[in-house]
């Protein structure tokens, strides 16, 4: 049989051009994706994380204790209008008051005031210092008002309570807002006819109206938040003296006038071992770094101590404290005799020589009589120089750096009657405390 060559037809030619120029255009499209998986590959590697790395990366968190997290915003010019424009949130309770016993007592009013937002669950609003001693303070003048946060690390103090204090600057401006607060002042001073007065409300600009407790809330304090006993006990407001106007108290920023006498048990138990409101607040209220390094500065100085020398431990002894206390003409009998100061500071050096070799005392005071000064000199006594301290800071400021000196003390030596210095040794310094009787003649004796 004779064999015969095989040709393509004209359509098979077509199918098969059509079938190879597709396998051609497959080729190139791979060729592509290859080379822009290639540079993809280095791109990633070169400049991004990887999927692991993307995986293991810390995510973002909000700071629970942030004060921006308890408010709706920055300050407004009202934290609650008629528009209902406020900072406040809707879905939290505040709680605030203010101070006017002084320095150190507003101090302890300001420890109650965060504890009673711990056990009500409510978030404090804290007050700003003003110095009592003087009426007119917020007219410009160098005693202008002492922010919290300007004397005690406040972050520090969120993070160990576990709740996002607030002060007023972050709440509002200083536009005027009425607000109803509880008067427990009257109720518990029977002497008293007013509220317990404070400028603080009017520098913060607002204008309170005040709602007196029932008298038992001595023994009951928070009873009168509690809507039925509210409801109860609710009377006719005092208006207030700028607006005239009588609103009841506010159920959602409770507030009361002064809250120094607060306690769980018994009356003064802040300077016992057991006091809630110390153990849970005022034991976490450090002093700020730059306020904590100013008092070592002050210490050194003192003792004559270079800069690279270590902080010795002292004794400190407070003195005067409560002059204004004793009746006119008898304030040099009414107060301790140097006899008395200088056998509690020998008592104090001997129950801590054994562990700590206390020699060096500072002694702070406003006292003006130089003799008596000598007297402490003649000891061997220190005493703080605050000729120019303030000119160099602010009038604040000897009183904020006697305290910081007190509370770095491992031993200390008070008048009766004084609370916070003792608070702090014993807490902090785990030191000796010992306490001068006065108030008659012979009346430390022992």
């Amino acid at each position: 049989m004779e064999s015969k060559l095989w040709f393509p037809t004209r359509h098979c030619f077509n199918s098969c051009y059509s079938f190879a120029r597709l396998r051609f255009i497959w080729a190139i499209l791979v060729l592509c994706a290859a080379v822009t998986s290639l540079a993809l590959f280095a791109l990633f590697n070169s400049g991004l994380p990887g999927q692991a790395e993307i995986i293991c990366k810390p995510q973002l968190t909000v700071d629970p204790f942030d004060p921006r997290q308890a408010v709706n915003g920055p300050p407004t010019r009202s934290f609650r209008g008629q528009s209902r424009y406020h900072n406040l949130c809707n879905d939290t309770k505040y709680i605030t008051s203010w101070g006017s016993g002084g320095w150190s007592n507003d101090v302890i009013s300001i420890i109650n005031l965060i504890y009673l937002g711990l056990v009500t669950d409510r978030i404090p609003i804290l007050p700003i210092f003003l110095p009592s001693h003087l009426l007119l303070n917020t007219l410009g003048n160098a005693y202008s008002a002492l922010n919290f946060r300007d004397v005690f690390d406040l972050p520090r103090l969120r993070k160990a309570t576990g709740i996002p204090v607030l002060e007023w600057w972050n709440v509002k401006a200083s536009n005027s807002t009425d607000l109803g607060c509880w008067n427990v002042w009257e109720s518990v001073q029977y002497h008293e006819k007013a509220p317990r007065q404070s400028f603080a409300p009017w520098k913060l600009g607002l204008d309170i109206s005040y709602t007196k407790t029932p008298d038992w809330v001595k023994m009951l304090f928070l009873v009168p938040r509690v809507p039925t006993t509210r409801a109860a006990n609710l009377i006719e407001p005092r208006p207030s003296p700028k607006h005239n106007v009588s609103p009841p108290p506010d159920e959602d920023l409770l507030c009361y006038d002064f809250l120094y006498h607060v306690a769980a048990h018994q009356a003064d138990e802040i300077a016992l071992d057991y006091s809630p409101a110390w153990r849970y607040v005022g034991a976490h209220m450090h002093w700020t770094p730059i306020l904590d390094r100013l008092g070592d500065t002050y210490i050194r100085q003192t003792l004559e101590l270079r800069s690279t020398d270590p902080i010795p431990p002292v004794v400190h002894v407070r003195h005067n404290g409560f002059a204004d206390w004793c009746e006119e003409g008898f304030s040099t009998d009414c107060l301790a005799p140097m006899s008395a100061i200088e056998r509690r500071v020998r008592e104090v050096q001997e129950e801590i020589a054994e562990h700590k070799g206390i020699t060096h005392v500072i002694l702070t005071s406003d006292e003006k009589n130089s003799t008596w000064w000598q007297e402490v000199y003649d000891l061997g006594w220190f005493r703080p120089d605050h000729s120019r301290t303030k000119e160099l800071y602010r009038d604040w400021y000897p009183i904020l750096i006697d305290a910081v000196i007190q509370s770095k003390s491992a031993g200390f030596v008070g008048t009766a009657r004084t609370t916070m210095s003792i608070l702090w040794v014993e807490s902090w310094q785990d030191g000796a405390a010992r306490m001068v009787q006065w108030g008659k003649p012979g009346a430390d004796d022992h």
